[in-house]
């Protein structure tokens, strides 16, 4: 395992993934990216100087972050810069979200395109560009139909909803049908109550609970755990990161995922994917999943979807998306902006 310094007091630690052997440039994943780099001229920036805006943000914004002290006020494609025009190397890429890099000219284009054209109707009406999204989200996945979320925490937080939702759909006459939940050691789903229920970490749990019951946190890659807890009967679904992303990048086994998949069909539970983090493209696969040859029922995306924009989206099969109806869950914002990758 290496670790790459990018900042003072912010890290990124990697270590290899197994299963991934697919190489980006099989056709699979095509992205563009803007490499012709020039260093803004500080005189022309409309920021203020680093020391005055780290004092306004520690005066006015609620202090959840430690920062590291650098100010970005612009990029272009690799690059960041502060307001005195020192470069910076961008190795985060917004924690996973900047997979085109910044200013690159297709996502420019789109982007002012569809704002000149709209912004926002919400979702009481139809929209094109999310129709659109949706069909190529589907013609390029296990998924018939999609969910739209303005986050990778809200997408969750649907797959949670509609988990619960199916199990009382198709045991109507059940009076406790199965609401629980399986998570991992290593975990990561979001910071959001159901999402955060999900999260391994106690430090991220414990100033805010109680948060959802019924959770059960199970050794990663234990097979026999889960197949036992599976077996009980009372799990709605269980939720795994192909590949683990906050967690330290540990990828799962082919073995392990096939497992849980056997398992959820036999029990009637449903298997969620969280690639949140790990999807379009980062493994060599659209999906990490295809890596293993092992479908969900749901995947839930975000982060780089719309290359810097915040989206979210829940991935369902036609059997899930069965009990779902008018009003079981909705976005205000959801609908917006869909033209940027589309």
């Amino acid at each position: 395992m290496g670790s790459l310094k990018l900042f003072p007091s912010f890290s990124l630690s990697v270590s290899p993934a197994t299963n991934l052997r697919r190489p980006l440039n099989n056709g699979r994943v095509n992205a563009s990216l803007n490499m012709d780099v020039e260093a803004p001229n500080p005189l022309k920036l409309k920021s203020n100087g680093s020391n005055e805006v780290i004092e306004k943000d520690a005066k006015f914004i609620v202090g959840t972050y430690a920062r590291a002290p650098v100010v970005l006020s612009s990029g272009k494609g690799c690059k960041l810069y502060d307001p005195e025009g020192r470069e910076f190397l961008d190795c985060a890429a917004g924690i996973a979200v900047n997979a085109l890099g910044h200013g690159d000219p297709d996502w420019l284009r789109a982007v002012t395109e569809q704002a000149s054209i709209l912004t926002h109707v919400s979702n009481a009406y139809y929209s094109i560009p999310q129709a659109e999204l949706a069909e190529r989200l589907v013609g390029n996945s296990f998924a018939d139909r999609v969910f739209f979320t303005n986050s990778g925490t809200e997408a969750n937080e649907a797959a949670i909803k509609f988990s619960r939702k199916f199990q009382r759909f198709i045991h109507p006459d059940n009076k406790q049908p199965a609401t629980e939940f399986i998570s991992f050691t290593n975990s990561f789903h979001g910071r959001t109550m159901g999402a955060l229920a999900l999260t391994s970490k106690e430090h991220y749990r414990s100033p805010f609970e109680p948060v959802m019951p019924g959770v059960t946190f199970l050794e990663y890659g234990n097979i026999q755990a889960a197949i036992d807890l599976i077996r009980n009967g009372m799990i709605a679904a269980v939720f795994v990161e192909p590949v683990q992303g906050e967690g330290g990048i540990y990828s799962a086994t082919k073995e392990f995922l096939q497992a849980l998949r056997s398992a959820c069909d036999d029990a009637g539970s449903l298997l969620v994917f969280d690639e949140v983090q790990c999807g379009l493209g980062r493994t060599g696969y659209l999906w990490a999943h295809e890596a293993y040859g092992v479908f969900p029922d749901m995947m839930t995306l975000a982060k780089p979807l719309a290359g810097g924009l915040p989206i979210g989206a829940t991935l369902v099969s036609e059997r899930v998306a069965s009990a779902i109806a008018h009003g079981d869950h909705g976005s205000t914002f959801a609908a917006s902006r869909r033209k940027v990758i589309t």
